[in-house]
């Protein structure tokens, strides 16, 4: 059975950690923009010298490229035939729209939309925690409340869109990580998506 997920939740949701839950319990693989892009910079590829060039000017990676990410991973073997946990992406209503034609072609639509509900003030306290412990310098109150505002400004909206269609499941994320993904887990049996 093919399965095709999208997670969402502002930073310090934990929908990283939940993700690769989720992904390993329906033997998926977990398409996730920013470890694509991490990746390519690394390996100093084509893609991650365009890439390193923008986030180093301080700039989100535009659309259109990220969009060429995604659909070139969703069209590996594995997404293509198991289905995908995507996270990060897509951020906006232009990458919806980009997303949404991308699968059309193969006749797919996403399957459930899981959004990880978190109160501002705890995904801001999880995020200064991890700062500290992995010495993130780019996690300091000011950039995480700025990256907040994004999520609430760009990506909230998308979650509208996905309502419209029937496909979200909001999942509270505050809680020990077992109970949230016992939680996601309910929600995705309810739609009758099988495990693997």
């Amino acid at each position: 059975m093919t399965t095709r997920l999208l997670i969402v939740g502002p930073q310090g949701s934990g929908k990283g950690t939940q993700g690769v839950r989720v992904a390993e319990a329906y033997g998926i693989p977990v398409v996730a923009t920013g470890d694509i892009f991490r990746a390519n910079i690394k390996n100093s590829t084509e893609l991650g010298k365009k890439v390193k060039a923008i986030t180093d000017a301080g700039n989100l990676v535009p659309d259109d490229v990220t969009g060429e990410v995604v659909s070139d991973r969703l069209s590996q073997d594995d997404a293509a035939t198991r289905g995908f946990l995507l996270d990060g992406y897509p951020r906006n209503a232009a990458q919806v729209t980009y997303l949404d034609a991308f699968l059309g072609k193969s006749d797919a639509a996403l399957d459930a939309v899981i959004v990880l509900d978190v109160p501002r003030d705890e995904s801001i306290a999880r995020i200064s925690e991890r700062a500290k412990i992995e010495g993130r310098s780019d996690d300091t109150e000011e950039a995480v409340a700025h990256r907040l505002d994004i999520f609430e400004r760009e990506t909230a909206p998308i979650i509208d869109t996905y309502a419209a269609r029937g496909i979200v499941d909001r999942i509270n994320g505050v809680g020990s990580l077992d109970e949230i993904t016992e939680r996601i887990f309910a929600a995705l049996d309810a739609r009758g998506l099988a495990r693997a």
